[in-house]
């Protein structure tokens, strides 16, 4: 009868994950108002209607631009941990060599989409 109870809480565990995971998409179809008119179906934004269409296509540089970004934004969660604690180890060649190359591959990045033309900013 112990995996009944290890069993039973797995499954109280798994059907609490499934409630609270299923409540912040089910409440607002509860709770939010039914009214829907013509203002409410036309394209808003920053306070201003808009003019023509609101279906643009954009250019695939704001996407590539933005990937870039955020790749680099994510390396600063390794870079800072080695930064904070650079001084205080053993390993100190160790780990300058391991940032070194890891800086390094972030510079080949860059060289690359400077190379393909993702940083050159075209104006229309």
């Amino acid at each position: 009868m112990d995996w009944f109870s290890q069993y039973g809480f797995l499954g109280a565990l798994l059907l609490s994950g499934i409630v609270l995971g299923a409540i912040p998409v089910v409440l607002p179809l509860i709770i939010s108002p039914r009214a829907r008119g013509r203002k409410t179906r036309e394209t808003y934004e920053c306070g201003m209607d808009t003019i023509g269409s609101a279906w643009v296509r954009f250019d695939i540089a704001y996407y590539l631009f933005a990937l870039i970004f955020v790749a680099f934004e994510v390396d600063v969660l390794y870079i800072l941990p080695i930064a904070v604690i650079y001084d205080s180890g053993t390993y100190v060649w160790r780990d300058f060599i391991e940032l070194t190359i890891f800086v390094g591959i972030l510079f080949l990045a860059i060289i690359y989409a400077w190379s393909k033309g993702v940083l050159h900013w075209r104006s229309r």
